[in-house]
């Protein structure tokens, strides 16, 4: 059977990134980038985890990773503090500046949303998720391989 999803996955992707900058300028937020939105999202959800942690959440490689936080943190939205348990891990924080920009993460993420679902029925939403989710949980079984 010939089947389409991965370049659907990956065209889905490339333009819900563009959309996603497009939005954020048309709304003037100009303190993050979607990719940086991205690392955000998860510290909001969960603050003070390892970057190895942050790579794997976002699926960004720690390399590529490195210099989008160095930017971040010189942009004052992110801090990296040596863990005291582990001198060898280093942990990211949230500042205050973050904190306060998750509303309009919020607001970004809610046009996203009404965009990728326009005609969906709320059952066919949760059915589609639950399909990404088991592709997601597919590709992370198959990366630990």
């Amino acid at each position: 059977m010939k089947t389409n999803g991965g370049f659907l996955v990956s065209k889905i992707k490339q333009l819900g990134d563009r959309i996603f900058e497009k939005i954020l300028n048309t709304k003037n937020v100009d303190a993050f980038n979607g990719a940086q939105g991205r690392i955000l999202y998860v510290l909001w959800q969960e603050d003070g985890i390892p970057i190895k942690a942050i790579s794997e959440k976002v699926g960004l490689a720690i390399t590529s990773l490195t210099t989008m936080l160095e930017r971040m943190e010189n942009q004052g939205l992110i801090r990296r503090i040596q863990s005291e348990s582990d001198k060898r891990k280093t942990l990211l924080y949230l500042t205050e500046k973050a904190h306060t920009l998750k509303d309009e993460y919020d607001e970004v993420s809610e046009q996203m949303s009404k965009i990728y679902y326009k005609g969906f029925e709320e059952d066919e939403v949760r059915q589609f998720e639950a399909y990404l989710d088991r592709i997601r949980k597919n590709l992370e079984e198959w990366q630990e391989s």
